[in-house]
């Protein structure tokens, strides 16, 4: 007998964003449709997982978790570099609603970043974990080994197509001059016996 398990999450917009003072935290901003318009990403992982995940990953290197969602663009780059400025210890993480991610730090330039996964079709679940660890590492100020990046060269032509459709609807969602706000969110996790 085996298991599988579903992962619900409810996601509210709060009040605007404004710079955290925990040096602990670290702030994960989603692009604008993440787990509202669009709700997986490019290989069809839940966002719930995804974010499940990235908190976990913090969270058990005794980090502070905060979400916000950025309205005013879908550029990943600009997203994490958002999510550095606001978050109490500088370090942020940047997701589209498509799986790319993005460590960030306040001060580099918004094209710079501590670690970027570009390939979306090739992020596992635990590399998203990995993520939220090793932000919350950079975070305590800590050596980190960069999370290990898969490339496929093959992976952009195959999915060139469905990621233009994720961000065409990702970019529907932009709403210029909408500053970010927090996000509470919850998470219902049920188990399910499979035969």
């Amino acid at each position: 007998m085996s298991y599988s398990y579903s992962i619900e999450m409810q996601m509210e917009d709060q009040s605007r964003a404004s710079k955290g003072k925990d040096p602990k935290e670290v702030v994960i901003a989603v692009s604008p449709a993440f787990g509202k318009a669009l709700s997986k990403t490019i290989i069809n992982v839940e966002h719930s997982k995804v974010l499940r995940e990235i908190i976990s990953g913090i969270e058990e290197q005794g980090g502070v978790t905060r979400v916000i969602r950025n309205f005013e663009t879908a550029d990943l780059a600009f997203i994490g570099h958002l999510a550095a400025k606001l978050s109490g210890s500088g370090i942020g993480i940047g997701i589209q609603s498509r799986g790319t991610t993005i460590i960030h730090q306040r001060g580099l330039d918004p094209l710079s970043n501590l670690e970027l996964f570009p390939q979306s079709p090739l992020i596992t679940l635990e590399t998203y974990r990995n993520i939220g660890r090793n932000a919350a590492l950079y975070a305590r100020g800590e050596n980190v080994d960069p999370v290990p990046v898969v490339n496929d060269q093959m992976a952009r032509p195959r999915y060139q197509a469905i990621a233009a459709i994720l961000h065409l609807k990702e970019a529907q969602q932009i709403v210029g001059g909408k500053p970010a706000v927090n996000v509470d969110y919850s998470f219902t996790i049920s188990e399910e016996e499979t035969v």
